[in-house]
């Protein structure tokens, strides 16, 4: 078949390697001389013992090959055998099945024959299953490129209803191709069907003899071994296993040992007396020429030597005394009749060399330390303390830093005083009669610390006592200081940048005084310690910068309103200011608005950017635009900054600021609220009750894109609370967000009745007990409500003919409220205005009267949003100057639209000299000719 292109697996080669041999010299018998020479003679055998197993290995080996060898010849044939039984039996049942004839005579058999043909060939293993037409064309194959091509192999026995089988060699090695014909209900051939089948594919029971033959022979090997073991066991003990190679070896070995090692050896028996010493043993001991048979315990040695090496006692690495050499001491009992084995290693200059590096060990560890402790905050005393608890008690007994008065405000040093202020101490004693920190220390010429200031270096004083200089300072404290016991110094200047920045003293008591190997790790240590705190103080003073700005951003005092009275606090965040602001801004008609914002990021940038924004929520807030159309034109301002910042190429953009702005009208109580990616506010009513009101929230300012915002109307009772805050409140690393809202509603509804600065002041001590990463700004607001009998209304008629009436009507109420010497300005104001609205305005049209405290309003409302225009009227003019009188009258005036059209509002000051201003206003109007 191997015409039709047979298939065949492909054989896998074995993979398995042998064990890796180990080296000659290694394993248990390394530690045996003599079990490696046997070894050797078991491979060139001398005795006769090895002979005879070398002869029964022989006659083992051969009969295992002998077994082997027939047992695959009989495999081999049984496996041919085999595969043409299953080639066969898999084409007669591809023949035989249903449809396998009509699939053969049907328009396509390729498309109905091939998929069968694949399944069949890989449930059944073989490597081939073609169909063919009767005159030899393949209809059926595992490569799709030999369908449709022709086999010239005739099949006349097959196609006459014999099954036709052949065996052949391929590239895989021997298979069997079985042929069978397929026939139709006529008995017409209509086509063939062949299976091949690679010998080696049949599971071969070699595989299952092999071990009974392995393990058969593995048990005559192992005869074989015992009865050699048996006689050569026999010689050994005759002999007692030495011959003439091993006694030679064995001499070299001892004159080796006694002579040549350079580490002493002493063998004692079991009654402590020296048995061997080697000329390395006696030259450590000192010991005389003939010393063995003599006990240990008598040849003059150490006692606690003498007595070790006589008890057999075993030992390891027990350093001893011997004259002027430090020995190491081993001792290991051996042998079953007693008896022991010791060394002797000469550690005098190891001892020294070890304690030298432990030294430098301890040093490294101590910079490694100084490299990870000090640092780790940006606050100047916290990091010179970190310096004097990395210093003790590793390299010193007491450590203090001082530093430059202007570097603790973070200010550059001057150089021009050599005062400083003692901010860290530390020691392994609290009582030691050093200055204390809070101490100002001027240091005086001559004083080591003073030198180590003109000069730059460190300053090692080895003893106190005798320092002059040092005692010229303080001479009583130093005197205590000494009488103490603290007896060494080293000064070292902590500088950076090439500024003298402070000073830092080691002072030891207990340990060992210091020497000038010393003076490196302390310089080390200065200087790590020097570049944080250099780092500290430039944070601390930027810090300081954008404290000192965000605060004079922010307000300071809110004026005394009607609507309500506030609360307010400002925390910056421990890492510095951010852009958190908030504010109370009055309107127009006794209302007014909170407002709390957020500006991404830290620093001066965001300070400044919050100041920005404060003034233009102000400028808005003048326009009295509600609070959706204010956050709209914020949004826009926001992204302007940014277009602007990334025009210049100012990295620092503001990317994003959130706020929350609510209106409140104390007449009704209504508080309209909206924010733009802002936390919402929390409120409290006069009852305790704490809750989040919905406010549909908007994207961040900068961000939106435009997007509508939307509104929320909150009506508020009297005594109300309503809480606006930042996210730095309620959010915090390790704390969802939720949790942070309960934590605010149980403190909120603790502290409800309580102080409005109180409540500030607990809500941020129950909120942020461990600190803030982020700054926080806290608005508490608690609303009024005006009394009913301040305010006045009336429903105006669009007619000129009733403006007389309302007027009447106002100055009666004026009256009431105690008002009557503000009647003729306020008659005159609201004249001009209810005249204009019903002239130009539309329906409806509305009066109001408010009494506020110092103030009285006048607003007229009506259902057009035609806005009025002042305009100075000239001379000749008939007309033109109604809302000039109204401007001129009224301490403020202006307008503000609604959803049914706009209010035009004055507010006049109850004061005395109001009237006085009409009098000269209205002559000077009389002299330029009149209204």
């Amino acid at each position: 078949m191997g015409r039709l292109g047979r298939y065949a697996p492909v054989s896998r080669q074995d993979d398995r390697a042998p064990p890796p041999a180990g080296p000659p010299d290694t394993g248990p018998t390394a530690r045996h001389p003599a079990a490696g020479r046997r070894r050797l003679s078991w491979r060139r055998p001398r005795s006769v013992a090895g002979q005879v197993f070398l002869l029964q290995l022989v006659v083992v080996l051969l009969l295992i090959a002998t077994a082997v060898t027939v047992l695959v010849i009989q495999d081999r044939s049984r496996a041919i055998q085999e595969a043409g039984d299953r080639s066969l039996v898999a084409a007669e049942s591809f023949a035989n099945a249903p449809g396998t004839a009509e699939a053969m005579q049907s328009d396509d058999p390729t498309a109905a024959l091939q998929p069968h043909a694949e399944a069949v060939r890989k449930a059944t293993g073989v490597d081939y299953v073609v169909a063919l037409s009767p005159y030899g064309f393949r209809w059926t194959h595992p490569d799709p490129d030999q369908i449709g091509k022709h086999v010239s192999t005739s099949y006349g026995e097959a196609l006459e209803g014999e099954p036709h089988q052949t065996t052949f060699d391929n590239s895989l090695g021997k298979a069997v191709d079985s042929t069978v014909a397929v026939f139709d209900e006529k008995g017409d051939a209509v086509g063939l069907v062949t299976v091949g089948v690679t010998v080696d594919k049949v599971t071969s029971v070699v595989q299952h003899q092999l071990p009974v033959i392995f393990a058969a022979g593995g048990v005559a090997l192992l005869l074989a071994a015992g009865g050699s073991a048996l006689v050569s066991g026999r010689l050994r003990r005759q002999t007692r296993g030495l011959g003439p190679v091993e006694m030679t070896r064995m001499y070299e070995h001892n004159d080796a040992v006694l002579h040549a090692v350079r580490e002493g050896v002493i063998i004692l028996d079991a009654d402590g007396r020296l048995l061997l010493v080697n000329d390395e043993a006696r030259r450590l001991l000192a010991l005389p020429a003939e010393t063995e048979g003599k006990p240990v315990t008598g040849l003059g040695l150490n006692p606690a030597l003498a007595a070790l090496l006589g008890s057999g006692r075993a030992a390891t690495d027990k350093v001893f005394l011997a004259g002027d050499t430090l020995l190491a001491v081993n001792v290991r009992p051996v042998g079953h009749k007693g008896g022991s084995v010791a060394t002797l290693r000469d550690t005098t200059e190891l001892r020294a060399l070890a304690g030298r590096a432990d030294v430098a060990g301890g040093r490294l560890q101590l910079l490694y330390e100084a490299s990870t402790r000090i640092g780790t905050t940006l606050d100047i005393r916290r990091t010179a303390e970190e310096l004097t608890e990395v210093a003790v008690p590793r390299f010193a007994d007491f450590a203090t830093v001082e530093l430059v008065e202007p570097v603790l405000h973070g200010g550059e040093p001057t150089g021009a005083s050599t005062e400083m202020r003692r901010v860290a101490s530390a020691g392994v004693l609290g009582d030691a009669p050093l200055n204390p920190v809070g101490t100002l220390l001027r240091y005086v010429p001559g004083n080591p610390v003073a030198t180590g200031m003109t000069t730059g270096r460190p300053v090692l004083v080895a003893d106190l006592s005798v320092a002059d200089g040092w005692r010229a300072q303080d001479p009583e404290r130093a005197r205590r200081v000494v009488e103490y016991g603290i007896h060494s110094m080293i000064s070292v200047p902590l500088q950076a940048r090439g500024q003298l920045l402070g000073i830092v003293e080691f002072w030891r008591s207990e340990q060992e005084p210091f020497e000038p190997d010393d003076l490196s790790p302390a310089e080390e240590l200065a200087t790590r310690a020097a570049v944080c705190i250099d780092n500290a103080r430039r944070y601390t003073r930027e810090h300081t910068t954008a404290v000192t700005l965000q605060r004079s951003l922010l307000p300071g005092t809110f004026p005394e309103l009607s609507a309500l009275e506030a609360g307010h606090r400002y925390l910056p965040a421990q890492a510095g200011v951010g852009g958190d602001w908030y504010d109370v801004i009055p309107l127009p008609g006794a209302r007014v608005a909170l407002v709390v914002g957020d500006v991404v990021g830290h620093g001066l940038h965001a300070a400044a950017t919050m100041g920005r924004l404060r003034t233009a929520v102000h400028n808005f807030a003048a326009l009295d635009l509600p609070p959706d159309e204010l956050l709209a034109h914020l949004d826009d301002l926001v992204a302007r900054i940014d277009q602007d910042a990334a025009a210049e190429g100012n990295p620092e953009s503001v990317t994003g600021a959130t706020c929350l702005y609510a209106v409140y009208d104390p007449v009704s109580g209504r508080c309209v609220l909206a924010r733009a990616g802002h936390p919402g506010p929390a409120l409290v009513t006069p009852d305790g009750a704490v809750s989040f009101p919905e406010i549909p929230v908007a994207p961040p300012l900068g961000v939106g894109g435009g997007l509508p915002v939307e509104t929320a109307d909150v009506r508020l009772a009297a005594g109300s609370r309503l809480v606006l805050y930042t996210d730095g409140l309620v959010e915090a690393r390790g704390r969802d967000i939720d949790v942070g809202l309960g934590m605010l509603r149980e403190v909120l509804a603790e502290t409800y009745d309580d102080d409005l600065d109180d409540t500030c002041r607990t809500v941020l001590d129950a909120m942020l007990r461990a600190g803030s990463g982020d700054d926080v700004a806290l608005l508490v607001a608690r609303t009024r409500l005006l009394d009913p009998d301040q305010v006045a209304e009336w429903a105006v008629p669009d007619d000129p003919a009733a403006v007389p009436r309302i007027r009447a009507e106002a100055t009666r109420r004026l009256e009431a409220w105690g008002l009557g010497e503000a009647a003729f300005t306020t008659e005159l104001i609201l004249s001009e205005l209810v005249t204009n609205a019903i002239r130009y305005g539309a329906n409806p049209i509305g009066l109001r009267l408010l009494r506020d405290r110092d103030s009285l309003i006048c607003e007229v409302a009506d259902g057009t949003s035609t806005s009025p225009h002042l305009r100075r009227a000239a001379s000749t003019d008939e007309g033109g100057r109604g809302l000039f009188l109204v401007a001129q009258l009224s301490r403020r005036w202006g307008t503000r639209y609604t959803d049914r059209g706009k209010i035009i509002w004055a507010e006049q000051a109850l004061d005395a000299g109001a009237a006085g201003d009409l009098g000269g206003l209205l002559l000077g109007d009389l002299s330029t000719g009149g209204l």
